[in-house]
């Protein structure tokens, strides 16, 4: 079990790349695997969990070529070759490990395969809830079975099939949910709508336009028509913003400090964090510098100054889910009181992240009061080191780890290896900030 040990620092001076965006990623595998031909994909993010979705494509008979790699971890580009939307049965269970983006998106496109298969995780990803997905791919004619130890947990036995068009509502906004649909869809007659309670992450709508899949979108309603094969395309995959959300956040709440994290992807439907911290009093900059791909991406300049409390709007909530944990910890650094809320969502991530970040934080010194959908803040307290579990859960370890950076003394995170489900090289650029370096 690996561990992270951070002292404080006084100033933050850097500039750099973040690897490459995981919801992206994993969309990027099976639409190319999905195609009619062969795919470059650059910038493909070599996690745990995006190489798991990689492979699941493989088990389905899609055949890949690594043509550059990150040392220790895994293709960061690769030609995919497409199957014409006629995947294979695979011969054993499909692992999505950590994965609960692949495994729901992968839910969708089995529903629709002529075979049976399973999809199946580690114990974290097969003690999440599952109802959220295979209730609409039931309606839409697969079987599905949660075989998992909790009733509707994974692992899924999935008996595909002829699949029938839907228009269905969700009860709670999810882009994994919608995506998952939606790529079901594909396989049908006709036209499948998804209608979000709340705007969500648009990546798999953006992404079938570039690969020349028709949809539509009027208001929240988002629909796409079955029959189609997305068209074999060369794509570039732009830094993740919600890696860059920890760095984003320790220079904006270090008086003084400069970051520039360079070619990160600035989708409108996942920067809620930088308006909230703007919000907060936070001077950034952004600029986009290309659209080229589909996705824009570009610059975000960070100048550190005291922040303030703040309270998140509910509406805000599906497209910063994520950032939550990093935004605690923002609320503890900045004066007042930061309020988060209808966040019950988080209770099933890959740990409950209302009680492990409010723990966490109780630990570091902070004031903060738990509720069942949220917590609130009150900053201003001097943050203390402490010896602090991630619960396997990447997003605490990185939020936490950050917190270190303010904290007196030398905090110790503990079972850190999940960070390489979706931040590879975290630990390394982490060491640079510490050394008032940029990350190489």
């Amino acid at each position: 079990m690996s561990t992270i040990k951070i002292k404080p620092i006084q100033k933050i001076w850097a500039e750099f790349e973040v690897p490459g965006d995981k919801s992206i990623s994993h969309r990027a595998a099976i639409l190319a695997g999905l195609s009619n031909g062969a795919c470059q994909i650059d910038n493909y993010l070599p996690s745990e969990d995006c190489i798991c979705t990689l492979n699941a494509m493989a088990s389905l008979g899609v055949e890949y070529e690594v043509l550059d790699s990150l040392e220790g971890y895994g293709p960061t580009s690769l030609i995919i070759r497409g199957k014409n939307m006629q995947l294979t049965q695979p011969v054993d269970e499909v692992d999505c490990g950590n994965s609960g983006t692949g495994m729901r998106l992968l839910a969708g496109l089995l529903a629709a395969q002529p075979f049976e298969s399973i999809l199946t995780g580690d114990s974290s990803l097969c003690s999440r809830p599952m109802g959220r997905i295979t209730t609409p791919l039931e309606q839409m004619g697969a079987s599905i079975n949660t075989e998992g130890e909790k009733p509707g947990c994974a692992p899924l036995r999935i008996k595909g099939g002829e699949l029938k068009q839907i228009t269905y509502e969700m009860p709670v906004a999810s882009a994994q949910v919608k995506s998952a649909i939606l790529l079901a869809g594909l396989f049908t007659e006709g036209e499948t709508t998804v209608v979000q309670p709340n705007e969500t992450r648009d990546h798999t709508e953006r992404m079938f336009a570039f690969f020349k899949i028709r949809s539509q979108r009027e208001g929240n309603h988002i629909s796409v028509y079955g029959g189609q094969t997305p068209e074999s395309r060369d794509f570039r995959i732009p830094g993740d913003i919600s890696s860059a959300a920890f760095w984003i956040v320790a220079a904006a709440s270090m008086p003084g400090a400069h970051l520039q994290i360079k070619n990160v992807g600035l989708n409108a439907t996942r920067t809620a964090l930088l308006d909230v911290l703007i919000r907060m009093g936070a001077k950034i900059e952004t600029e986009v510098l290309s659209e080229e791909h589909g996705e824009p991406y570009g610059d975000i300049k960070v100048t550190g100054q005291a922040l303030r409390g703040t309270e998140v709007q509910a509406e805000e909530i599906p497209n910063l889910i994520d950032e939550i944990p990093i935004l605690a910890v923002a609320g503890a650094l900045a004066e007042g009181r930061t309020v988060i809320r209808n966040a019950k969502e988080l209770r099933v991530k890959e740990s409950d992240r209302i009680a492990t970040v409010v723990h966490n934080l109780l630990a570091m010194g902070a004031v903060v009061e738990e509720f069942e959908d949220g917590m609130e803040i009150t900053g201003g307290s001097a943050l203390h080191a402490a010896n602090l579990d991630s619960y396997g859960d990447h997003r605490i370890a990185m939020a936490f780890a950050i917190a270190g950076l303010f904290a007196d003394g030398e905090t110790i995170i503990n079972n850190t290896d999940c960070i390489n489900t979706s931040y590879p090289g975290f630990v390394d650029h982490l060491a640079a900030i510490k050394a008032g370096k940029s990350p190489a």
